[in-house]
């Protein structure tokens, strides 16, 4: 175990095409395992207290002076805010530009499957997966911003074309997120939208929950650049505590 995870306390596993979403607490670490290999784990965050504050894609790239997503990077919100830091990866690379597959694209690819008649071996997509998550919350279409896309790398050729890398991620990687602010957090194991599978993309995905050490003065997602520091005191100040009590 991490020397930054002070215990797990709670596992489950998301189905492929599955989704799932919860509300996360301060402190807390989400790690994420890829259990065949190849998996896809789309991941969106709001704030649960004010859900018109959500993941941004935009600002965490260009603030971190990044294309990919790996340890040390933050996930921050429409409000400079950090949701959660990335304290361990396996990767090195988890892309958050392609956004996600849709009903046209799914069906066009492996086939239309609906859960009426194909039950669990149906084909879901990300966007309808997500949606189905937010409204649970009262959200819908207007408020789906871009997403997170775990265990996947992308590239881009000569002529500006983004392409999937296959096998990416192996059976076992995992990345660990520590959450720096409350949050609700919603889950797909659905295709990423660039699989160029020749059948529907059916990966699981481990889930295990737990409680953070608390974040040191030299950690490494804290000081990785000094927007990163600017986003840390942003929750302080958010959280209405001086920096030695809010992180």
């Amino acid at each position: 175990m991490s020397d930054l995870i002070r215990s797990i306390e709670y596992q489950t596993e998301i189905a492929p095409g599955g989704h799932w979403s919860l509300r996360l607490r301060r402190g807390t670490v989400m790690r994420l395992t890829d259990l065949q290999g190849d998996a896809n784990l789309g991941l969106l965050m709001f704030n649960p207290d004010n859900l018109l504050e959500r993941y941004n894609a935009p600002d965490t790239l260009k603030c971190q002076h990044t294309f990919r997503l790996t340890r040390g990077n933050c996930l921050y919100s429409d409000m400079g805010r950090v949701f959660a830091s990335i304290i361990d990866d396996e990767l090195g690379w988890h892309e958050s530009v392609c956004g996600n597959s849709h009903a046209e694209l799914v069906n066009e690819r492996w086939g239309q499957r609906d859960f009426q008649n194909d039950r669990n071996a149906w084909h879901q997509n990300g966007h309808d997966a997500f949606l189905v998550e937010m409204a649970k919350y009262g959200l819908d279409l207007a408020d789906l911003p871009a997403n997170v896309n775990l265990f996947n790398k992308v590239v881009v050729d000569d002529d500006g074309q983004l392409s999937r890398v296959s096998g990416h991620s192996q059976a076992g990687n995992s990345v660990t997120l520590r959450f720096e602010m409350d949050t609700l957090v919603l889950l797909h194991t659905c295709p990423h939208p660039l699989d160029t599978a020749k059948d529907y993309p059916a990966r699981p995905v481990k889930v295990e929950l737990g409680i953070a050490e608390p974040v040191a003065e030299d950690d490494e997602c804290r000081n990785f650049c000094e927007q990163n520091q600017r986003g840390f005191r942003n929750n302080a100040l958010y959280h209405l505590g001086p920096m030695s009590e809010a992180i």
